[in-house]
């Protein structure tokens, strides 16, 4: 007997993501937003019995990772979501679809107001041969899941904007370390997170979420020790030396490579750098490697850009 598409057991091959109602494309491992809440357990009176009953209606975060080549929508929301200046910033509503190997809708997960929670770029390494991805979490007001659709998920994606991104394809610069980053082999994950809070209100049962304080990750780099000089005399004036005003802090940028390492993908820029730590890497007596330091640097603000080159929508 035929096993018609309603019979088949639900096989998941393919994640879609909407944003305002566009399509930002493919993603991978969508993950999150279910509606819980907390139970609470009541012990009053003489009675044996633990009563309990639920508290508040929350919702999960929801996180997903993606690579280069999806729509304006998600790098513009990225922009956006750390900026506190206005009370609607950086809020956005979409969906998760989730498809089979047809590209045929099986269910969807839609969410009311997202506001962005963490932000994450992969670990670099020049010697690195996977493909990169970036991580967005963010804490929805409201989700919904619904089943069925049936249609099948059609983009204006164009695959030939789509770069492979390598973790091996990277540019960093430091203002007075320019000869010192050229030897950079190494860039630790970089995530920016955002403090979000919620605006209990008696009546109403779903709540608004706040965001309250961005929290920006050190950026630390490792390079050849043999080509640290500026760093290590920048460490020396700014840590020992005690000239650690915001006039002794520097600007940074890291830009992330398409393959032939001619154009770039998205940028990091960093303000108010400050070296505070100095590190050699472990190595082992009677080892022939290439000796290496770990420099460390806090950051006040980090600003994201992308290539519209590589964008679609």
């Amino acid at each position: 007997m035929a096993i018609t598409r309603n019979q088949r057991a639900y096989g998941v091959s393919k994640y879609g993501l909407e944003i305002e109602g566009g399509t930002v494309g493919w993603i991978k491992e969508f993950d999150g937003g279910h509606a819980t809440a907390e139970v609470v357990t009541e012990k009053i009176g003489a009675d044996p019995l633990a009563r309990k009953h639920l508290g508040p209606l929350k919702y999960e975060e929801i996180s997903f990772k993606c690579g280069s080549g999806q729509s304006k929508a998600l790098y513009d929301w990225i922009q956006t979501g750390f900026n506190q200046t206005s009370n609607q910033a950086g809020r956005k509503s979409g969906a998760g679809i989730f498809c089979d190997y047809d590209q045929m809708e099986l269910s969807r997960l839609t969410w009311q107001n997202g506001l962005i929670t963490e932000f994450g770029m992969p670990a670099l390494d020049a010697s690195s041969k996977d493909a990169a991805l970036m991580t967005l979490k963010f804490k929805p007001e409201i989700t919904r899941k619904t089943f069925g659709g049936g249609a099948q998920i059609k983009t204006s994606f164009d695959s030939s904007k789509q770069k492979q991104w390598l973790p091996s394809n990277f540019r960093i610069k430091v203002d007075g370390c320019d000869d010192a980053c050229k030897r950079v082999n190494k860039i630790e994950a970089l995530t920016i997170k955002q403090k979000v809070t919620e605006e209990a209100v008696g009546e109403i049962r779903d709540y608004q979420q706040l965001p309250t304080s961005v929290e920006e990750p050190n950026l630390v780099l490792t390079l050849s020790e043999s080509h640290a000089d500026s760093f290590y005399q920048w460490h020396d004036d700014f840590v020992i030396k005690g000239n650690c005003s915001e006039g002794n802090e520097k600007h940074g940028q890291l830009d992330y490579l398409t393959p032939n390492l001619a154009e770039t993908l998205f940028t990091l820029e960093f303000f108010h750098l400050g070296v505070f730590k100095i590190s050699p890497d472990k190595v082992e007596s009677g080892g022939e490697p290439v000796r290496r330091i770990k420099v460390e640097m806090y950051c006040e603000e980090i600003k994201f850009s992308y290539n519209s080159k590589f964008t679609f929508g």
